[in-house]
């Protein structure tokens, strides 16, 4: 004698609690990341920029290899 299959009205989860990110809490930091690579890439427009000239070379390389 077969044993009937019960099937369930949903899908099975985790057991886990549904997670769901508002639009803003990926934009923003997403937005802030690139702000941040811009400043650091483009180091002619800093005002206090006198650091070691071989790390502004590299950044400058770093930004001409981006920029193609």
């Amino acid at each position: 004698m077969s044993a009937r299959t019960h099937t369930r009205p949903r899908p099975a989860t985790s057991g886990g609690v549904d997670i769901r990110l508002p639009w803003w809490a990926v934009v923003l930091p997403a937005l802030a990341f690139v702000c941040l690579l811009v400043l650091i890439l483009n180091p002619s427009d800093a005002q206090a920029a006198t650091g070691h000239p071989a790390l502004t070379h590299l950044f400058e390389r770093v930004r001409q290899l981006l920029v193609r």
